[in-house]
């Protein structure tokens, strides 16, 4: 499936279909699909018509025309007593078709709880999963199925209640490993985000996305049901002659093929092209629904934007009204440190972060790759991976300690109090579903409205953040557009549920200048209309100049500077700044050179005793490595991470 061209300069985007063909006619045009459908269609109203439409009883006998080729009274001829075999047919397919239905619901029941849970979960639970599996898949299972058979007297449903059982195993396996492998993507860490409960993100980003699986697992296991279950009766279990079933047909014709091959043809042909059905169908389900897994009416734009409603707000206690008196600031950390289980140890990867953000207010978060920044970012929302956590410290937003709260609490907090714009916009965009289902399903989470004014307030959202024909790009997947829209996307997803911080994790990385600016003036227009706080993580000392109103510089899981913007830039107090102003190509002047800072950032668990910079530090002194230095407040407002403060600002001086 190709992404869809960009309309031509002069005509309107919304001349483009809003929606996706659906499941239906895509499987309409293919032509295999419709017949294989056909043939199933077709044989299964047989089966459950055979009292109306079959020519004669299954047990009438005429003995007078004893295995007859295909006449006109017999289309398919006569077996062994005369009786009918189009008859026949038709009325033994009764016990297959239900052999089939019932494996195969004991099969999804089964395969598909387990299978999701197992690869959701993890841990303990995932493993004992895992080793019931194997030893599932290690047993024979016709060699079961015969005990079943002799336990239970010929009793057919015990032996597709067990087939199922044991056919469970493989597509658990399958969907463990496809869930595994979707837990952890970047869209579902985004819609953690906007606060929807896992249980939500299994039902509405995990499980449409196996449906392909499980399509062709399911159409695979329908097939060796369909082959056991005659196999079973050729062997003289399940439905016992004179009554009918496809199985003792065979048997009954591979008795006599000596003498008639003719009477093997139709139950034998019956059987292998109903296999065959199942396979090509299920193939042609599977590609059509991965396809048009979901997706939205046409959305209509409306004139007037409707009133949002305000984020929820928890009662206080005591202690989080003393924690609001005390700092005065939306966002309050205080002794933050992140470890991460590294060989076994919990290793420091964030340590003793201090910072706090007002209302309207725009922080810069700065430092190079490796420095804490995203780690800090996704601990304040309690999104920490790959076994991270925080250790010590206190995070209190609006007056609540976000450390304590359990994960129902934190989802309460995430995108109607703190909302985050991800690094990766096509990434944090599920491809299964469109676009303006996405937004609609957070709207809906945060506002508690219905389907309609969930659709109708996406539109407005995507119209919020200066998208052209915010309707047409609504019934849009994710790859139908460029990756500013994309990023303007995330931006209306994160406004949601109205945040009063936004969190934006370098939200234009990969974009070209012109669309970065105008992310940045969108990001800065916003802020100023609704008065949201802004925490921006970002490399680009320009933006920071541009957007932010204080700079926090971080090294190696340390705050090395707080600052006003206009100090930073005239006269950075730490080393570390300096030196990132001095290989900021846009800061040297023309003529200039440009002072890369040697070495490269320690990695966690191998941080210097004392000052983390000190290996890449032209201050350096014998009192920098003896011991951890403090953050310490300055005369001028300014925070330091550094004993030479004063003289860290000659270091830019003489980079330039």
């Amino acid at each position: 499936m190709t992404p869809a061209s960009p309309p031509p300069p002069g005509k309107v985007a919304a001349e483009q279909p809003a929606t996706m063909p659906g499941i239906g006619r895509r499987l309409l045009c293919r032509p295999a699909a419709v017949v294989a459908l056909a043939f199933l269609v077709v044989v299964t109203a047989g089966v459950l018509l055979a009292p109306f439409v079959a020519p004669y009883a299954p047990l009438t006998q005429d003995l007078h025309h004893i295995l007859e080729p295909p006449t006109a009274a017999h289309p398919l001829g006569t077996d062994t007593l005369g009786r009918d075999v189009l008859s026949r047919l038709l009325h033994g397919g009764v016990s297959t078709l239900t052999g089939v239905v019932e494996a195969l619901a004991v099969l999804l029941l089964v395969g598909v709880s387990i299978g999701v849970s197992s690869g959701y979960v993890r841990g303990a639970y995932d493993t004992v999963v895992m080793r019931v599996v194997d030893i599932l898949q290690s047993v024979p299972v016709i060699v079961v199925l015969l005990v079943v058979l002799s336990v239970f007297a010929d009793n057919e449903f015990a032996a597709m209640v067990t087939l199922g059982l044991l056919g469970a195993p493989g597509l658990i396996r399958v969907l463990r490993g496809s869930t595994i492998v979707l837990r952890d993507a970047l869209y579902i860490r985004a819609a953690r985000a906007m606060g929807l409960t896992e249980l939500q993100l299994v039902r509405r980003h995990v499980l449409p996305r196996l449906v392909g699986p499980v399509i062709v697992q399911s159409t695979l296991f329908a097939s060796s049901v369909v082959l056991a279950e005659t196999g079973l009766g050729y062997l003289g279990f399940g439905v016992q002659p004179p009554d009918p079933s496809w199985g003792n047909m065979v048997g009954e014709a591979a008795g006599v093929i000596g003498r008639q091959a003719w009477l093997l043809v139709p139950s034998g042909a019956l059987i292998a092209l109903l296999v065959l059905a199942l396979g090509v169908l299920g193939d042609a389900l599977r590609d059509a629904s991965t396809e048009t897994w979901a997706g939205l009416p046409t959305l209509r734009p409306t004139r007037s934007a409707r009133a949002t409603s305000p984020a929820a707000r928890i009662p206080e206690t005591p202690d989080q009204r003393a924690s609001r008196e005390h700092t005065n600031a939306l966002l309050s950390v205080r002794g933050l440190t992140v470890a991460f289980p590294v060989h076994g140890k919990l290793t420091p990867v964030v340590r003793d972060l201090d910072l706090d953000v007002r209302t309207g207010q725009a922080i810069g978060l700065v430092g190079e790759s490796g420095c804490g920044k995203t780690v800090t970012a996704m601990a304040l929302l309690g999104l920490l991976r790959g076994g991270g956590r925080i250790v010590s410290g206190k995070v209190f937003f609006d007056g609540q300690d976000l450390t304590r709260l359990s994960s129902s609490g934190l989802r309460g907090v995430r995108g109607r109090g703190i909302g985050l714009i991800a690094q990766d916009p096509i990434g944090s965009l599920d491809p299964a579903f469109t676009i303006g289902a996405q937004l609609a399903e957070v709207v809906r989470l945060h506002e508690k409205c219905s389907a309609r004014q969930a659709r109708t307030r996406a539109v407005e959202l995507l119209d919020v953040v200066r998208i052209p024909d915010p309707a047409g790009v609504a019934g849009r997947h994710p790859h139908q557009v460029s990756g500013g829209m994309a990023q303007r996307v995330g931006i209306a997803l994160a406004l949601a549920g109205n945040p009063r911080l936004l969190i934006a994790d370098e939200p234009t990385t990969a974009l070209d200048v012109t669309v970065q600016a105008e992310i940045f003036d969108l990001l800065l227009s916003l802020r100023d209309d609704k008065g949201m706080a802004l925490i921006l993580v970002t490399h680009d000392w320009g933006v920071v100049a541009d957007a932010c109103d204080e700079a926090v510089v971080m090294y190696a899981g340390e705050i090395v500077e707080h600052s006003d913007i206009e100090q930073v830039f005239r006269a950075p107090a730490h080393p570390y700044t300096a030196g990132l102003l001095g290989s900021n190509p846009a800061l040297v002047e023309r003529g200039g050179r440009l002072n890369a800072i040697s070495g490269a950032v320690p990695p966690p668990g191998s941080w210097p005793q004392g000052c983390h910079f000190q290996d890449r530090c032209h201050l350096v002194q014998d009192a920098c490595r003896s011991a951890s230095i403090p953050l310490q407040a300055l005369s001028d407002g300014r925070s330091s991470r550094c004993l030479r403060h004063d003289e860290a600002a000659r270091l830019r001086k003489v980079a330039r």
